[in-house]
């Protein structure tokens, strides 16, 4: 297990490094450069600029440069707000993020297979088909749509809950409902898939057979192992969240790195972007780490099956 967790570890490396070149050759390959809308200023100034940011060298020292500020962490100053640097703007950012993506990501888990369960062993009843439609909707709509709907309809319409910015917890319900309800329907139906296939096997006659409670039965025997897939999909779905709260963040004025980061790619401020890119990249990459170890502690025979093949 130790050396397939360094294994592991390694190819975060590797992939955090694809992003982070991919990331600059992107950049580079696109017209223009950051400075085309100071026209207002000499040809002087501007190239006084590109020295500062050290866009006049040459595109493999500027990639020296490049890989440097991310093993280091220092991305300078931002070039659209140059009295502020990027490692200001992720510390002021980010935790807002953090948190709305944490607080969806929570609701998306806990409803999701809390909806898929009650659906499995209600299968073919009311519930079942209530969830499942549910669970379409969700699917169908996208966040930024149904945030504009429960803006018009809780917040203007009704006057629930407050339509924009994130000071009290009243603010904050909003936006955790529209990123959550995409992810919640996802995991709603893999759950439900899940637990009809497991209640079908024979470990769980044998356990009523036994006659435990129907609830140990579901949750001790069944839950476990339907969850599985699950933990498999979580992954990919914390980065989906965390990714989608840019445009929620947008939507609701929430003083998260969205705000900072559609800004930079309008104005083309390169140590915004590739700083924003790799920083995020490695929180996700990292997070399906987790996310693969927790899938070998649920089941025991995948971890033993890796150490038998080491």
């Amino acid at each position: 297990m130790k050396k397939y967790i360094l294994t592991r570890f390694l190819l975060m490396l590797g992939t955090i490094f694809i992003i982070a070149t991919l990331t600059f050759v992107l950049m580079h390959l696109i017209p223009g450069t950051p400075f085309d809308q100071e026209r207002q200023t000499s040809a002087a100034v501007q190239d006084n600029l590109r020295a500062f940011y050290k866009l006049d060298q040459s595109l493999p020292v500027q990639y020296l440069h490049y890989l440097k500020a991310i093993v280091t962490f220092d991305y300078g100053p931002s070039i659209s707000n140059p009295d502020t640097t990027v490692n200001t703007l992720l510390a002021r950012g980010f935790p807002v993020s953090f948190e709305l993506g944490l607080m969806a990501l929570v609701l998306a888990t806990l409803s999701g297979i809390a909806f898929g369960t009650l659906a499995a062993l209600r299968h073919n009843r009311l519930i079942d088909r209530l969830v499942m439609a549910i669970a379409v909707v969700g699917i169908s709509i996208p966040n930024f749509v149904l945030a504009t709907l429960l803006i018009q309809e809780l917040s203007v319409g009704l006057g629930w809950f407050p339509a924009a910015t994130w000071r009290t917890p009243w603010h904050k319900v909003l936006p955790v409902i529209a990123l959550a309800v995409t992810p919640m329907a996802i995991l709603a139906r893999i759950t439900r898939s899940s637990m009809l296939d497991v209640l079908t096997q024979d470990y769980i006659t044998m356990a009523r057979a036994k006659g435990l409670s129907p609830w140990r039965v579901v949750i001790r025997h069944g839950l476990r192992n339907a969850l599985l897939p699950v933990i498999t999909l979580l992954g990919t779905l914390a980065a989906s969240i965390l990714t989608g709260t840019f445009v929620i963040e947008k939507i609701f004025a929430i003083p998260g790195m969205g705000r900072y980061f559609v800004d930079s790619i309008s104005t083309r401020d390169y140590p915004v972007i590739m700083g924003t890119t790799v920083f995020y990249s490695a929180i996700l990459v990292f997070m399906l780490f987790l996310v693969d170890i927790a899938y070998g502690l649920l089941d025991p025979r995948i971890a033993l099956h890796r150490k038998g093949r080491s």
